[in-house]
């Protein structure tokens, strides 16, 4: 069955109002780091990192979302190299560089002040670099004192060649001599551990036991959700930050493909919403899902739903991959709008969706974007992530060209 939505110069959409778009002068492949400035002059600028080189990232001024205009853009260190995650507190930005091989330099994670956003300026540099790292795929930065993220060290040595990163708490409030504080690996995945490696999942289908996502929310500052690929679900206990503990884990694959992306908790509701990551083109990987899950034993999560998804028929000779990946993950930031009852994701050439999850076992859509781009490498739109501000505007930007959309919700 086809979408119901209408159609509207080739693109889908149900339930979102289009306001503007920027195709980011021919850069338009973004990653997944989204995060909004709200500047010294009032301005609101949305800082962007890109998905591959050359660009590192790109600053928007969205103040008028129907004419999003860019303000700054920068290269990446060099071309062997991405950026990818990107988040910023007041007036600095810290923005995750990750390189093709391990050994590369110049992975790590980078600190600028962008009181001038016009004018980006170096503070500092947190080298990660080593024989067996890539440095920084993803970053979490929201509270201005600490990054947690997921990362490879000098000093670390994977068990397997996939396991080469892992979650590592920095101590930033020096933002010019940033201090790593603790770290955590799930064990086996490192050199000397006394216990054994974890089982490989099957040939094509192993893609690593190492963090994606690496959250921390204030309303429980002491755990770290994430999603650990290969590994599932995970949530750390943090409460003394130089040893962290696991708490629990939910580990759902096989049979499904790997790749446990993002973990959002819904505290006053005890839920989690936990994101799959599809990586294979033409539905290979399918089913990849967004889950509802039952935390009121934080011990023992235990799923009770997923959210509907479109015919995989319908979508998955589209062209590129077709499932889960990100979630609006309720940012806790004054500037970001919030909600326990409606779920946003991106789905690649599935789009933007939105699910109200009022009854949590029973998700239902609400909402789909699904963008032609005339110029798409795959023949279709690759929705990579999603931010929604304060005024309830929403932000969704496309992994190869399509560029910045705003839109806002009309449901």
């Amino acid at each position: 069955m086809a979408e119901s939505g209408k159609t509207n110069g080739g693109s889908l959409i149900w339930n979102f109002k289009p306001l503007g778009h920027n195709a980011l002068d021919g850069f338009g492949g973004m990653g997944e780091g989204m995060s909004m400035q709200l500047a010294k002059d009032g301005r609101r600028i949305l800082w962007m990192a890109h998905e591959s080189a050359p660009k590192n990232f790109t600053a928007v001024d969205v103040s008028d979302p129907r004419q999003p205009k860019i303000v700054a853009r920068a290269d990446l260190p060099h071309a062997k190299m991405r950026s990818n995650s990107l988040e910023t507190v007041g007036d600095i930005l810290a923005i995750a560089y990750q390189t093709q091989q391990t050994g590369d330099p110049q992975a790590g994670f980078e600190l600028f002040d962008i009181s001038v956003p016009e004018n980006p300026r170096r503070i500092a540099f947190f080298d990660r670099s080593g024989p067996h790292s890539r440095g920084v795929h993803q970053l979490w930065f929201a509270d201005g004192e600490y990054i947690h993220m997921s990362s490879g060290s000098a000093d670390f040595r994977p068990t397997h060649p996939k396991d080469d990163q892992f979650y590592q708490c920095i101590d930033v409030r020096n933002p010019s001599k940033p201090v790593e504080v603790g770290r955590w690996w799930l064990p086996g995945t490192s050199a000397g551990d006394n216990v054994a490696p974890p089982k490989r999942h099957e040939g094509d289908k192993d893609t690593g036991f190492r963090p994606h996502n690496t959250n921390v929310y204030p309303e429980r500052p002491d755990r770290v959700y994430m999603g650990y690929i290969d590994g599932g679900m995970i949530i750390l206990d943090i409460a003394d930050k130089a040893h962290p503990k696991m708490v629990s884990r939910w580990d759902y694959h096989p049979p499904n493909y790997g790749f446990t992306h993002t973990v959002v908790p819904l505290f006053e509701r005890d839920l989690l919403i936990v994101s799959d990551e599809c990586t294979r083109n033409d539905g290979v990987d399918w089913p990849k899902l967004v889950w509802i899950v039952d935390n009121r034993a934080e011990e023992n999560p235990v799923p009770i739903a997923t959210c509907p998804m479109p015919p995989v028929e319908s979508f998955a000779r589209r062209g590129g991959r077709f499932g889960a990946h990100n979630l609006w993950e309720n940012l806790p930031k004054a500037n970001c709008w919030k909600s326990d009852q409606i779920v946003f994701g991106t789905f690649f050439n599935g789009g933007l969706r939105a699910f109200d999850i009022a009854n949590p076992y029973q998700p239902k859509e609400v909402a789909y974007f699904v963008p032609e781009v005339a110029n798409a490498p795959t023949g279709a739109c690759q929705i990579n992530d999603v931010f929604i501000d304060d005024r309830q505007i929403v932000y969704a930007v496309d992994r190869h060209a399509g560029g910045l959309y705003t839109l806002e919700m009309d449901f």
